[in-house]
């Protein structure tokens, strides 16, 4: 099939933010698919050499062209920057063909601006990888939001265990999850003894729904500040940022045993992103307080990478305990206890969890296995969409 992959590449083109995207189109294409990616947020870019969102995007332009060169997709990509709707790329015509005449578009994470321009594809398929967030943004009725999600056919959720805290709003929310491009993320390297992940201390706003507040990462890390001085001398390192809604409160993480490093150094790419994952003993991280609160089964990229890589992951229960396997390789927690406890069994059992944490990720995350699933949920059910509200 002919198949249209959307995402933030070049949007935010910082560590593993292309892992993201860029794995929906190897697997894809590993499967005998002719794919496509574009990028039309609507959005100013990032640029990290700026500091911010930039005027220009020159710089992001070409960290997408050297991604798709890279991974054999050169003339396969199309990103347009939102002034006077300036496109790069592939040209207008070949642009247009492909819109007309492909079979799916993957809108990942609804990253397009505005889908309805799309609707000349046969399918439109979201992918929510926000699960929660999502859910919650329905709930309290943005009509805006509804009606992006109304224009697709078909809906994907990584909330593969979503609870009934937060409605389903009407819509059939299908599990899925991230895909891992299993042969990008054979491990030779020898690792450096250190339980590592990269986070954002805060990504955007709490937001409230029915008396409860659904937020992000500093909450949940603050109930287990105490960690690294129960699990001494094993070393727990954060690539963390300064925090955007909240600051990350750096000498107060440190005074309690953190070591922390800038991801701007550390993996300020995708090729640096997975060294520091394939160098690191394990991954030991939790997650958005949203994802915990409403059990939405929420599973990171990044955490899958770190299983294909061969790395262990130590993981705050968001209730992928109740689809994937936990015990070897994948091991999860939801008490201070606990996590000390998974911390020492990796260190003590470490050949046993880094051959699971492999074999897990081929098993339920390989790129191949999770996107003929997805293509053939979205041939075998009958979607509708309503694009009207967008005209």
């Amino acid at each position: 099939m002919r198949i249209i992959v959307t995402g933030l590449i070049a949007q935010y083109p910082l560590g593993g933010v292309a892992w993201d995207y860029l794995q929906y189109l190897l697997g894809l294409s590993s499967l005998g698919h002719e794919v496509y990616y574009f990028e039309d947020t609507g959005q100013w870019p990032y640029n990290p050499h700026e500091g911010g969102v930039s005027a220009g995007c020159e710089y992001n332009v070409q960290y997408l062209s050297g991604i798709m060169d890279s991974f054999g997709f050169s003339d396969r990509w199309a990103y347009k920057f939102t002034w006077e709707a300036q496109w790069f790329g592939l040209s207008e015509v070949k642009r247009q063909e492909i819109v007309g005449t492909a079979d799916v578009l993957i809108n990942v994470s609804g990253s397009l601006v505005c889908p309805s321009d799309y609707r000349a594809v046969k399918k439109l398929v979201y992918i929510d990888s926000d699960p929660v967030f999502t859910q919650v943004k329905l709930a309290r009725g943005q009509q805006d939001f509804r009606r992006l999600i109304d224009c697709h056919d078909i809906h994907f959720s990584f909330g593969e265990t979503l609870s009934g805290i937060v409605p389903s709003m009407g819509y059939n929310w299908i599990p899925t999850r991230q895909p891992v491009a299993m042969g990008e993320w054979e491990n030779e390297y020898s690792h450096q003894g250190v339980f590592t992940t990269v986070m954002n201390w805060s990504s955007y706003k709490p937001v409230t729904y029915n008396g409860l507040v659904y937020g992000q990462k500093d909450i949940e890390l603050m109930k287990f500040i105490d960690l690294p001085q129960l699990v001494s001398p094993y070393i727990l390192e954060l690539a963390i940022n300064a925090g955007k809604v909240t600051r990350t409160p750096k000498d107060r993480l440190v005074r309690h045993g953190w070591k922390l490093v800038d991801p701007d150094k550390v993996c300020p790419d995708y090729k640096a992103y997975r060294s520091y994952i394939m160098t690191s003993m394990a991954e030991w991280s939790v997650a958005k307080n949203g994802y915990v609160q409403g059990l939405s089964g929420w599973f990171s990229c990044r955490s899958a990478c770190y299983l294909a890589a061969g790395r262990p992951a130590v993981l705050q229960d968001t209730g992928f305990s109740k689809i994937l396997p936990v015990g070897d390789g994948l091991l999860s927690f939801t008490t201070q206890e606990e996590a000390v406890q998974a911390i020492d069994e990796v260190n003590s059992n470490y050949s046993r969890h880094r051959v699971a944490a492999r074999e897990i990720a081929s098993a339920y995350f390989d790129a191949k296995l999770v996107l003929a699933r997805l293509l053939n949920q979205v041939f075998s059910r009958v979607g509708t969409s309503d694009c009207s509200k967008l005209d």
